[in-house]
């Protein structure tokens, strides 16, 4: 019974599948949503409301407030509607070579010289030209090579000024901040989205994009040159599907 509720579900779930496929291939790929680790927060998150003040422990006779990195007040992000600037500077790469060799050859040689002294009248039940003490012989190689090489080099320096969007209730903050430039007929756009920490906020009110939690950033653009250099949906989808 339930074999044939799997192969059902399969069937369902196959031409969702390939729809997914299909717009990823005609649209390009997409960055997943920005999340929060359930380790650390509950699924159903309580979100600080714009309205109500950051939590600050009182300090008495003092000038100086809990928290803050200026003398009079502290300019750092904190509350939603906030804004920060994000610093990119990335300049990753990568060199990885892999290769396997593996080889293996067998040989089995048996015969059966005596057995029960019936080994002389095996002939007459068995082809011609039985020979008992070379009654079997059987031989095998296999030999198996791959090698893989993958390079890459990726080098951003951009910035951008994002938005405090939420605050989760251990005080971290989700940034969300988009800048689109257009030239001419060519629009570029840069996405940044994230969960920051307060203290991780430099008192210029910067932060770097190595501390960003759940870090989405994009860089492209659409436009005329955007479109000549991205491939055919058709032949994506030929490229994609062709089992050759």
């Amino acid at each position: 019974m339930r074999r044939p509720a799997l192969i059902a579900a399969t069937l369902l779930l196959a031409p969702l599948a390939a729809c997914s496929t299909v717009k990823e291939a005609v649209k390009g790929p997409e960055l997943a949503p920005v999340g929060y680790p359930a380790a650390l927060a509950p699924i159903q998150q309580q979100y600080v409301s714009a309205r109500e003040p950051a939590p600050q422990a009182a300090s008495a006779n003092s000038l100086w407030r809990v928290g803050a990195r200026a003398f009079f007040n502290d300019q750092r992000a904190s509350r939603v509607g906030d804004i920060l600037t994000v610093m990119i500077d990335i300049d990753d790469s990568a060199d990885t070579k892999n290769q396997t060799d593996s080889s293996r050859a067998s040989t089995t040689k048996a015969g059966v010289p005596h057995l029960l002294g019936l080994e002389s009248s095996l002939g007459k039940v068995l082809p011609g030209g039985f020979d008992p003490s070379n009654a079997l012989e059987t031989s095998s190689t296999t030999t198996n090579a791959g090698a893989g090489n993958i390079k890459r080099s990726e080098k951003i320096s951009l910035t951008i000024a994002a938005v405090v969007s939420q605050v989760l209730p251990n005080g971290n903050m989700v940034i969300q901040g988009t800048q689109e430039v257009r030239t001419n007929a060519e629009l570029r756009q840069l996405t940044v989205a994230g969960i920051v920490r307060p203290e991780d906020i430099s008192s210029a009110n910067t932060i770097r994009h190595t501390q960003i939690a759940e870090a989405r950033i994009s860089y492209g653009g659409r436009g005329d040159i955007s479109r000549v250099q991205k491939t055919p949906a058709g032949q994506s989808l030929v490229e994609r599907f062709s089992p050759f």
